[in-house]
C-alpha cells in the first residue's frame, strides 16, 4: 500500500500510520473545493454524536468556507482523501485571545469509515508538526463529552485537561478543554 502526499515538507504516511485502509491516502493543505464536503463531513459528525448544538463548529459559518478561513497567518489545514473523496481533516488556528505561542486544534472530523484506522492520529501528529513549524510551542482544544473516542485519542497524544476554556472561539458548546506542550 503507498501513501502519498502532494504537500513535498510533508514526511510520507507509513503503513504502520494506516495499515488498515484499503486504498492509497493523501495527506494534503485543504484546497478551496474542499470546503462543502468538509462541511458536510463535521456537520454529520456531529449529528452522529448528538453533539450539533449552538456553540459549536456544527452552526459556525466558517464550517461552510474552511479553506477561506484557514489563509489566515499561522493557520494550516489538512485533508485525507482516497481515491473516493475526502475522508475528513483537520489543523491548527491561531485563535483569538490565545497566547501568542498557542494555537488550538480545530475541526477534527472523519467519515464514520476512516475512524479506528490510525488516520485521526495522523492528521493530528500533522497538525502537532504545523504547529512546530508556525512557531507554536502549545497546543489547546476544546471538544465535548459526546466525542469519547475523540477525547481518548488525545489523552493518548499527551493532551491533558483544564479547568476551563482559553481564547476567544466562541464555542461555548463545548464543555471540556486540552492543552499539550509540544
Amino acid at each position: 500500500m503507498h501513501f502519498r502526499s502532494r504537500n513535498p515538507n510533508l514526511p510520507p504516511l507509513t503503513e504502520a500510520h494506516m495499515s488498515h485502509l484499503q486504498t492509497p491516502v493523501n495527506i494534503r493543505p485543504i484546497q478551496p473545493a474542499d470546503n462543502e464536503a468538509l462541511a458536510q463531513i463535521i456537520r454529520k459528525a456531529l449529528e452522529e454524536f448528538g453533539a450539533n448544538k449552538p456553540g459549536t463548529v456544527y452552526f459556525n459559518p466558517t464550517t461552510d468556507a474552511l479553506f477561506q478561513l484557514f489563509q489566515t497567518p499561522r493557520a494550516r489545514y489538512f485533508v485525507a482523501e482516497d481515491e473516493n473523496g475526502l475522508l475528513g481533516g483537520g489543523g491548527i488556528f491561531p485563535t483569538a485571545g490565545l497566547p501568542a505561542d498557542t494555537c488550538e486544534l480545530v475541526k477534527m472530523y472523519l467519515k464514520p469509515e476512516a475512524r479506528g484506522l490510525g488516520l485521526g492520529r495522523t492528521l493530528i501528529e500533522r497538525s502537532l508538526e504545523a504547529a512546530k513549524e508556525e512557531g507554536f510551542s502549545k497546543v489547546y482544544l476544546e471538544t465535548m463529552p459526546e466525542l469519547k473516542n475523540a477525547l481518548v485519542a488525545y489523552e493518548r497524544l499527551g493532551f491533558k485537561y483544564l479547568d476551563g476554556p482559553m481564547g476567544d472561539s466562541g464555542h461555548f458548546g463545548c464543555g471540556l478543554w486540552m492543552l499539550k506542550e509540544i
